[in-house]
This record gives C-alpha cells, sequence and structure tokens, in this order.
C-alpha cells in the first residue's frame, strides 16, 4: 500500500509542478486543468497515508502524507480565488437593481442537433446578447427563429468547430469579425447601446485549445489572450470580453490576461461555475468565461440547464455603475514582459483588436 500510494503522489507532484514551466506543449499546459481534481486526490492520499500510519506505526506514510500536504498546498493556491471564501473581485449588486447587460455564452457542439433545448433555454433566460462558439450552417438555420426577438446579429457559420453566432436586443453600431492570430479562427467585436443609451463594447473570442488534435503548442491560444488583453488595456468605456478560450481560469495565461488588460473576473469568490465536460461531473472546468472592465457590479451568474453540448451555457448578468475596484491580481510590469514574451507570438499585434475609438 505504501508503495502504491508513493507512485500515485509522486506522479501527482509532477503534474503540480510541470506548469511552472513556461513550456507550451499541450501535455504541460494541459496539467493546468485538473489542478481542482489533484487537489482531491491528494488530500485523499493525505487521509489515507495519516489513518495507514496511525495503525502501522511505519514512517513511510508519513513521508507520503507530507508530500500530499505540498500537493495540495501548491493546487490550492491556484485555484482558492474562486472559491467562496476568497474575496469577491467584483462587487455585487442589488437583487434590486436593473441589469445594463445580461449575456449568455453557448458553446453549442457543432455535431450537438438539439437546437429546440438551446432556443428554450434563450426563452427562459431572455438575455440581451447570446453569443454561440462552434455553431455551423446547420445552427444558423436552427437559430433564425430567435431574430424575431434579436433583430440584431451577426453570423460566421463554419463547419471546422469555430464558427461563431451572436443575436442581441440591443442595437449593434459598429461590429467586425477578425481573425486575430490563424485563420478560419474568427472572433467577434461589437460595439453596442442598452437600453439606456450607454456605449459597450463586447469582445468575443475562441481560440484554439493546446491538445494532439488541434495544436500542439498554446502559444497561438496564449497569443491571442495576450493581443485581446493589450488592446483593450484602459478602454474608453464599458467593455466585456467572453468565450470558450479552451483554457481554464486559474492558468498563467489567463491570469497574464486579467494582469495586463485590468479586466475583473466575477467568479472570483463566488465558485467555479465549470462548464466543461457536462457529461462528466468530476472532470470538469471552467472554459468558459466572462471578464469586465472594472465599472460592472454583478448581479448573477448561471450556469444553465444542460442541452446536449458537451459545454453548459453560462449566463451573466451585470450593472454598470461605475463601480471603483481594480483586479486583484498584481505582478509588476517586468514579470509581465517576461511572461508576455515567454508566451506570444510575434505576430500577436494588438492593433488587429478593434477598438472603436471615439471620434
Amino acid at each position: 500500500m505504501l508503495i502504491a500510494l508513493a507512485i500515485i503522489i509522486g506522479f501527482f507532484l509532477l503534474v503540480t509542478l510541470l506548469p511552472m514551466s513556461y513550456s507550451q506543449h499541450y501535455l504541460v499546459r494541459s496539467c493546468d486543468f485538473v489542478r481542482l481534481q489533484v487537489f482531491y486526490i491528494a488530500s485523499a492520499v493525505a487521509i489515507i497515508s495519516f489513518y495507514l500510519l496511525w495503525q502501522s506505526g511505519n514512517s513511510g506514510y508519513l513521508y507520503t502524507a507530507l508530500t500530499a500536504l505540498l500537493t495540495m498546498a501548491l493546487q490550492g493556491k491556484w485555484i482558492f480565488p474562486y472559491t467562496w471564501l476568497a474575496k469577491k473581485e467584483v462587487k455585487t449588486a442589488s437583487v434590486s437593481e436593473d441589469h445594463s447587460v445580461r449575456i449568455m455564452s453557448a458553446n453549442v457542439l457543432m455535431s450537438n442537433h438539439n437546437s429546440e433545448q438551446l432556443i428554450s433555454l434563450v426563452d427562459k433566460h431572455q438575455p440581451d446578447l447570446l453569443i454561440t462558439l462552434e455553431s455551423d450552417s446547420w445552427w444558423e438555420n436552427k437559430l433564425a427563429v430567435l431574430k424575431k426577438n434579436y433583430p440584431y446579429y451577426i453570423e460566421c457559420p463554419k463547419d471546422n468547430r469555430y464558427g461563431m453566432h451572436l443575436y442581441s436586443k440591443f442595437k449593434i453600431l459598429d461590429a467586425q469579425i477578425c481573425e486575430l492570430i490563424e485563420d478560419d479562427i474568427p472572433s467577434i467585436h461589437i460595439l453596442f447601446e442598452n437600453n439606456e443609451g450607454l456605449e459597450m463594447q463586447g469582445h468575443f473570442i475562441h481560440p484554439a485549445p493546446p491538445s494532439p488534435t488541434e495544436e500542439d503548442s498554446s502559444r497561438p491560444r496564449d497569443s491571442e489572450l495576450i493581443m485581446v488583453a493589450k488592446a483593450l488595456k484602459k478602454p474608453t468605456r464599458p467593455t466585456i470580453v467572453a468565450g470558450d478560450l479552451n483554457d481554464v481560469a486559474w492558468s498563467r495565461s489567463t491570469r497574464l490576461f486579467m494582469q495586463i488588460s485590468g479586466f475583473l473576473d466575477p467568479r472570483k469568490g463566488r465558485g467555479f461555475y465549470n462548464t466543461f465536460h457536462a457529461s462528466y461531473f468530476f472532470m470538469r472546468w471552467p472554459l468558459d468565461h466572462l471578464f469586465h472592465s472594472p465599472g460592472f457590479k454583478v448581479k448573477r451568474i448561471k450556469r444553465l440547464a444542460k442541452y446536449g453540448s458537451d459545454h453548459f451555457a453560462l449566463l451573466t448578468e451585470l450593472v454598470y455603475e461605475n463601480a471603483k475596484q481594480h483586479s486583484l491580481e498584481d505582478k509588476s510590469d517586468e514579470l509581465k514582459q517576461e511572461e508576455i514574451q515567454e508566451l506570444a507570438m510575434s505576430k500577436a499585434d494588438k492593433r488587429k483588436v478593434p477598438r472603436f475609438e471615439k471620434g
């Protein structure tokens, strides 16, 4: 039993340490995803080791227990900000306040043909903006029924799992579809006006994940995040970035996005809101995100019911009050620049990101 526990905790300690490197190989970066699961496994190893130490007196179990505690501490440092015990990064809006914008993001899974279930979720929750990912021409045809309530829309169907569609109740003043890093992987960028006449920007992205079937390296994904962050730093109007980033909330690249842009994550201090994988409760991660400029308060975040996709849809309701708050992510400019140089591609030019400059 001691040998088995030592092998298990040794392996998961390695999984814990690997992401500390700047390697962007998918095997290394995938270790970012499983931090919560590794924490649970290490907790179990620690409990079992202490029990067997008490039963047998074998000091070997003390070493496996201490290694498990070290693993828990290292993993806990990354995931703690997303627990209810942590400080909230975004202030909570009163339930009586009218929302400024309600956004629903849904990675539909291109092969999923349960469009009626998604449309039912839209009818129930009435988002002001609906962004769909992995939506192809089939999905475009099925979602056409939404246009009677969503008169503004942007359609970019693709059969490569990177199609995007945006449906809006709010007036879209300007819009661009861009391929920021890789050909055939679009992003949608809009300037819109809510019912109170407040102009806001929305930037919706879906970079490719590091995986054996997509990209051997996370560099394209990381570069797109860095590019958008640099472009939207110090925005001139309320701004939102949302989508399936194919990255977890606590990864080095996602945290760097927040450190560069100064944008806030309303999940901090409220929960993980794991959106993938919908079919496996133990292997779930927060891959679908919404970040916003500091002036918003959050009224509601909700992971919605299953609708046939491998992702849950995410609903976020925000109130803009020009709130005085700032990111809890803090890092010196020197360290940020070092990480940018390690992670980003040379063609990651922030000027490719539409800013809808005033005047």
